[in-house]
């Protein structure tokens, strides 16, 4: 996939994309801190997933902030070689491409869902909350560890 660089100080949107749900995050205006925002429920990783996405950005991209670039998230093995959910994830990230107007990047997301697990359990005692909104919160590990890495 071919990826234009995202613009500083503007808001970057990140996705942990799965087969029942995407997570949606967003950072600052600035591109500095990321916050979980919500979570979509798909069927499944396909046309109507890059749909659902492409709706969540451009209501994002409209607001005063507007959107200068989408992060999703890459599923891998530990040791970083692929897993059965990397090609489609890859797929939907470039068809997500061609819909959105700002470049579209992936983000290493090992271990990801577990730290954010991990930040939940913090703060919320009840699990089925904590359900609710793991995919968000992993979300936006992937944006941060993509944020401190520029």
């Amino acid at each position: 996939m071919h990826v234009r660089s995202i613009r500083v100080m503007s808001r970057i949107v990140a996705l942990d994309a799965g087969e029942r749900r995407i997570g949606v995050a967003v950072s600052d205006a600035t591109a500095t801190l990321a916050r979980p925002l919500t979570v979509l429920q798909v069927a499944r990783l396909d046309g109507a997933a890059v749909d659902a996405a492409a709706r969540a950005i451009a209501a994002l991209a409209a607001e005063e902030d507007g959107v200068g670039g989408v992060v999703v998230g890459r599923p891998a093995r530990l040791d970083g070689t692929p897993n059965e959910m990397t090609a489609r994830v890859e797929a939907f990230a470039e068809a997500l491409g061609r819909r959105v107007g700002v470049p579209v990047a992936l983000q290493d997301e090992r271990l990801s869902s577990r730290e954010a697990e991990e930040r939940l359990a913090l703060r919320e005692r009840d699990w089925r909350v904590r359900k609710a909104r793991l995919d968000a919160a992993a979300a936006a590990v992937i944006l941060q560890d993509y944020l401190d890495a520029r």
